[in-house]
């Protein structure tokens, strides 16, 4: 409970705790950044990671002059696109062998069978859709990998996807997130980002309980 309770006051504090990094670590906060990203698209194991929130908070802080939005975007870019390649390989290499063997802890049959749904509904446009669409972004390459998707359609939704998720809300930080009002209600402005980003989901799962009753 303590660790959910540390984890949650990062999600919805990101502007002080990552200001904080930046001033403590430099220029290696770039790499942390892109460790996150890589992760979160990259990773099974790790669909919790904050990603539209970190992304504009980053934009935010490249507006203040904290971070360089040059080097910032490219980076963020380079992560979100090959941690999507990578997961999609795993997938498309181990995936069966990691389902058959991979405890719920750790790979989520639910999250799998929701991003299942969307692959039904909208095709290879769910590597796209998916971007912005927190848990869904994490499993659509893995899902892809398994057998959903070619890697040359892949590889195009990807890089849109990618390009879209990183440049919208990481440009919205920039040209958005020093405003008075919103930089100085950042975490009611985060807390929004969270809740809209579900928004999707929870409709999806609402149609699907009315057409099982």
């Amino acid at each position: 409970m303590e660790l959910l309770t540390g984890f949650l006051n990062i999600v919805l504090h990101l502007d002080v705790h990552l200001l904080a990094l930046v001033q403590e670590y430099g220029v290696w906060i770039y790499a942390i950044l892109f460790a996150i990203i890589f992760a979160e698209t990259g990773l099974v194991v790790a669909p919790f990671l904050p990603g539209d929130s970190l992304l504009f908070v980053t934009g935010a802080l490249c507006g203040m002059g904290s971070l360089e939005l040059q080097v910032l975007l490219p980076l963020l870019l380079l992560a979100a696109f090959g941690g999507d390649n990578t997961n999609y390989w795993v997938g498309r290499l181990l995936g069966l062998r990691l389902l058959a063997h991979a405890t719920p802890r750790f790979i989520k049959h639910e999250h799998l069978e929701k991003t299942h749904l969307f692959f039904d509904k909208h095709g290879g446009k769910t590597i796209i859709f998916a971007r912005f669409l927190p848990v869904v972004r994490t499993f659509a390459p893995f899902v892809a990998g398994v057998g959903t998707m070619t890697y040359r359609s892949f590889v195009m939704f990807s890089a849109m996807g990618s390009l879209a998720w990183i440049g919208s809300l990481t440009l919205a930080g920039y040209f958005f997130g020093n405003i008075p009002v919103i930089k100085n209600n950042l975490t009611l402005m985060i807390v929004g980002i969270i809740l809209i980003s579900f928004i999707p989901a929870i409709l999806e799962f609402i149609r699907h309980r009315r057409q099982a009753n």
